[in-house]
């Protein structure tokens, strides 16, 4: 059964849509594979429709900016991504950000979903510092976020704790001055 996007914000090779309930039992799939809650932090947590439901809830209705992500070609959702935390008085914000299947990993799906995410953040949400948070062992995401322009600001040393061993936290951000991008390609202006 094929879900209904909205193409808010598009790409090269996929677009960002408002994340659909409907898609709870794919997300609740995702969350229960080591190979996806170990990248994200959450490989403790067992994950159920319903409370995926709730979860989703919640977001939608405390207005935090989650996206669905979505392929272009063939509308098939691969991955999910977000802005929190925001903060419009200091202009500063958090993004996340997941690709479901290992098929879709390493393809450059991920920088392209942080560059329409960073172009939406700081030339539509005035944001002026865009943070993220990245586990030491995850060395993949971490040569994206650097090809896109992050860069490590802080480390908390060996807070994860994951298949026996301790991994470090590390927080990586970019300013609007350093994001060059013009990635959306359905801006009308």
């Amino acid at each position: 059964m094929k879900m209904k996007y909205f193409k808010k914000l598009v790409g090269e090779r996929i677009y960002l849509s408002p994340m659909c309930i409907e898609d709870a039992e794919k997300y609740v799939e995702w969350f229960n594979d080591f190979k996806v809650t170990d990248g994200v932090g959450s490989s403790s947590r067992v994950m159920n429709v319903e409370n995926e439901k709730k979860f989703m809830q919640n977001t939608l209705d405390n207005n935090e900016l989650n996206f669905a992500i979505v392929n272009l070609e063939n509308d098939e959702l691969i991955g999910n991504c977000g802005i929190k935390n925001i903060n419009y008085l200091h202009r500063i914000a958090e993004l996340g950000i997941f690709i479901g299947k290992e098929e879709n990993r390493n393809k450059g799906y991920g920088s392209e979903v942080l560059n329409l995410l960073l172009d939406y953040g700081f030339n539509y949400l005035n944001m002026n510092n865009i943070m993220l948070n990245v586990k030491s062992f995850n060395e993949r995401a971490i040569a994206c976020y650097k090809k896109v322009g992050f860069k490590e600001f802080g480390r908390r040393r060996e807070s994860y704790f994951l298949n026996g061993k301790y991994y470090d936290d590390i927080q990586m951000d970019i300013l609007a001055r350093e994001f060059k991008g013009n990635y959306i390609k359905n801006k009308n202006v």
